[in-house]
């Protein structure tokens, strides 16, 4: 696992969209940040469609599609493994001059829980929780991603992942 510090683009103040209280940004530098509620689930929906929507022209095929797995993934644990509200932020920089060559993602998820997730390796088959359906998510991230990790800050913590437009 690449452990890199990240940079964490602080939210802006104002309502988003429709008066929600939730703030969604587009930039020239593409770039999508949006506040989530404690325990919305449905939110997890609406942020893989933004990222789709960011990422049509973006990267070879499927990576766009893996970029919305992995986003759903971060967005759910902070949604329900900790006791606040969080803050996804999508990001492209660098690439060539098309959309599809795009240089590389990087989205991050912020909650105000400092304790840090924890990756599970492997599960043995004997293990009793083998059958669970919750506790992966982090395994894909790890295993799809380009880069990933996660940052501390005053209150909480950003676990972020990276990928680029082409497959290494």
């Amino acid at each position: 696992m690449e452990r890199r510090t990240a940079q964490w683009a602080g939210a802006e103040s104002g309502d988003g969209p429709g008066g929600t209280g939730e703030n969604d940004r587009w930039d020239a530098e593409p770039s999508w940040e949006r506040r989530l509620r404690h325990r919305d689930v449905a939110a997890v929906a609406e942020v893989r469609a933004a990222l789709r929507q960011m990422l049509a022209a973006w990267g070879e095929p499927g990576r766009a599609g893996i970029a919305e797995l992995l986003a759903s993934e971060l967005v759910t644990n902070a949604l329900v493994h900790t006791d606040g509200p969080a803050v996804v932020t999508a990001r492209l920089t660098g690439g060539g001059p098309s959309p599809a060559t795009k240089g590389r993602l990087r989205v991050e998820v912020r909650d105000l829980v400092p304790r840090h997730p924890t990756l599970r390796v492997r599960i043995p088959d004997c293990d009793p929780t083998a059958e669970a359906t919750s506790g992966r998510g982090l395994l894909l991230v790890h295993s799809l991603a380009d880069a990933w990790g996660v940052q501390a800050h005053g209150v909480g913590k950003a676990v972020w992942f990276e990928l680029d437009a082409q497959e290494p």
